[in-house]
């Protein structure tokens, strides 16, 4: 024997029969607080705010990392002379 039983309600129908809470105020806050950190998120996506955060010395850092970089480039190489001449 199969029984069926067709029931047609709305979800908040069916949440208030069951007991359920209402969850529909605390979707529409979480999604406002989202909005709004997508928001401040998408501001600091701008070229000038993101050159700051990637290169906080500016010019200044470039051109130290382009002295370490020679420094070590400069040790490798003498390093190389000093095993040929061996």
């Amino acid at each position: 024997m199969k029984i069926t039983i067709d029931v047609d309600c709305t979800p908040e129908e069916a949440r208030a029969f069951l007991g359920l809470p209402d969850v529909a105020p605390m979707q529409r806050a979480l999604m406002e607080e989202i909005g709004a950190r997508m928001s401040a998120g998408i501001e600091a996506m701008d070229p000038e705010t993101l050159m700051k955060t990637w290169m906080p010395l500016g010019v200044q850092g470039l051109e130290q990392a382009q002295k370490m970089f020679w420094a070590q480039f400069g040790k490798a190489a003498g390093d190389d002379k000093g095993r040929a001449g061996s």
